[in-house]
């Protein structure tokens, strides 16, 4: 829904105050907003205050040490993974943040058109069956 790239010098609760303002702006019907542990509550107050939305925080449990999937944070790492499965977003070497910002718009158009145009639920390559076939001679 929005792009935002910021210079890695901007912690990430100051650099996502434009792309939940343009979110607000542009979709009215979002309500509510998933972030990780890294938005501070400062970021959760002005959400609500200046944007009249949720913005709940997905929190790992206090106690956990190893992986766990976590409640919708799965959907963003998945998301993720889509981006860097591009050759060209792979080095991340981008000097120019909007530059970046219009890689990702392209590489999001191309996973929404192929999955438009492939007319078949998606699948998964997984173990193929084996196929027995017999040749017999005459």
């Amino acid at each position: 829904m929005a792009v935002h790239v910021v210079a890695a010098n901007i912690q990430d609760r100051d650099g996502a105050r434009h792309p939940l303002l343009w979110t607000r702006l542009d979709h009215q019907g979002v309500k509510k907003i998933w972030a990780d542990q890294g938005f501070a509550i400062r970021l959760v107050d002005w959400t609500a205050q200046i944007l009249g939305r949720e913005l709940d925080i997905v929190r790992k449990d206090p106690g956990q040490h190893d992986f766990q999937v976590q409640p919708k944070r799965w959907a963003i790492e998945r998301t993720f993974s889509w981006l860097t499965a591009h050759r060209r977003l792979a080095p991340n070497y981008e000097t120019i943040p909007a530059r970046s910002e219009t890689v990702i718009r392209w590489t999001m158009i191309g996973i929404m058109v192929r999955r438009l145009t492939r007319g078949r639920p998606a699948t998964r390559p997984g173990p193929h069956r084996l196929v027995r076939t017999r040749l017999y001679a005459p």
